[in-house]
């Protein structure tokens, strides 16, 4: 594998760990800008709409660069909000850089799948997608963590710079290791790749990692309560549960790599189902210490598998469009990774519980085994 692929995955890591790390820096932020923690909040907010928003558009704006020039200027632009947010005082500026940071991710890791899989074999796709998500689940186990940990020492600016910085090594990658590719240019060229992805089975495989992504986030979202009020752990052990979700999505991700590019199928199938009775048997079993701390890292290893494995079956499904295929793969789990929260806000606001997002998580994982069935029988029948 080569070696800008490992790089290009640490610039990931780097903007995962901006997405996710507002968690545990939102009181000390709020109290230093002057607003409320739920106003803070937005902040998480408007980053997730980005990314559901940003990906199809700075795909397409990147169609006219070359490789090179687009994940130079995302990745820049990316660096230039994240030193604004450290050195202002406005929380209206913080908001606004960002929008612009989620923009500048969105379209770094489309064209980055794109890039990725381009430099390797035709046949190592998801290996080479495996290690660009690999810095998603890093940021999970390591960023975020660290980032509340730098808030806490030296306040959340730290944190901001330390992003900065670990994506810094990107950009030398980057402008050493990237050919300089000139990719279609023009309108034409977006009409060529918007028509490649009108494809039946690239919409379905689209559908099925939104369906899984919201799984994985609706449970995930709601882990700390779920474990201290249902599984009567202590609060204590909260970040040790989700480090451990954390492990089991590197597995997850690690697994995929190895897998989907030779045995997609069973990976989608068999890790399908086994997913989907895992939140079963957690939703049954929420009150077992034990069962808890094997289910988190089995779900979280299942939930990775599955989706990135779903992610390089975009790829494989989109050939004549492959930044807008990375960047329609880039929503559609980001939508997911949106509604899946909300839906398990949903069902626990209407009284059913902390183990409730646990069935909402396996009810959505079957709607996509039913989807994912459907689609296939189809095309036997067309087939025929």
């Amino acid at each position: 594998m080569p070696v800008v692929i490992h790089l290009l995955g640490l610039a990931v890591f780097a903007q995962a760990t901006s997405e996710f790390m507002l968690s545990g820096l939102l009181p000390d932020l709020a109290r230093n800008l002057g607003v409320s923690v739920p106003a803070a909040g937005a902040l998480t907010s408007v980053f997730a709409v980005g990314m559901v928003v940003g990906a199809p558009l700075m795909a397409i704006l990147s169609l006219r660069w070359s490789r090179r020039r687009a994940l130079l200027t995302f990745l820049l632009a990316f660096l230039a909000v994240h030193v604004v947010g450290a050195l202002t005082t406005s929380f209206e500026v913080l908001l606004a850089t960002r929008v612009a940071g989620a923009l500048a991710n969105a379209g770094f890791l489309a064209v980055a799948l794109a890039t990725a899989t381009s430099l390797v074999e035709p046949t190592a796709k998801g290996r080479a997608t495996s290690v660009l998500l690999g810095g998603v689940t890093v940021a999970c186990v390591a960023g975020v963590p660290a980032g509340a940990l730098l808030g806490q020492l030296w306040g959340w600016r730290a944190a901001f710079w330390a992003v900065t910085l670990a994506s810094v090594p990107a950009v030398v990658a980057i402008l050493r290791w990237v050919p300089e590719r000139a990719g279609a240019t023009g309108p034409t060229s977006a009409c060529r790749e918007l028509r490649a992805l009108r494809g039946p089975r690239l919409l379905v495989t689209l559908a099925l990692g939104a369906l899984v992504n919201g799984a994985t986030f609706c449970t995930f979202t709601y882990l700390a309560p779920l474990v201290t009020e249902v599984g009567g752990f202590a609060p204590a052990w909260v970040p040790v549960l989700l480090a451990l979700f954390g492990v089991g999505s590197f597995a997850g991700v690690t697994l995929a790599g190895r897998l989907s590019d030779t045995h997609p199928l069973p990976m989608l199938l068999v890790g399908g189902v086994a997913l989907a009775l895992g939140w079963v048997a957690f939703a049954l079993l929420a009150g077992n210490a034990v069962a808890t701390l094997v289910l988190v890292v089995v779900q979280g290893t299942l939930s990775f598998a599955v989706g990135s494995t779903l992610i390089a079956r975009v790829l494989y499904a989109a050939p004549d469009a492959p930044l807008l295929g990375g960047g329609f793969a880039t929503a559609a789990f980001n939508v997911g990774a949106a509604a899946g929260p909300w839906l398990g806000g949903l069902v626990i606001g209407a009284g059913f519980g902390y183990r409730a997002p646990l069935w909402v998580s396996a009810a959505l994982v079957t709607a996509a085994l039913v989807c994912g069935a459907l689609a296939s029988s189809l095309r036997t029948r067309e087939a025929v």
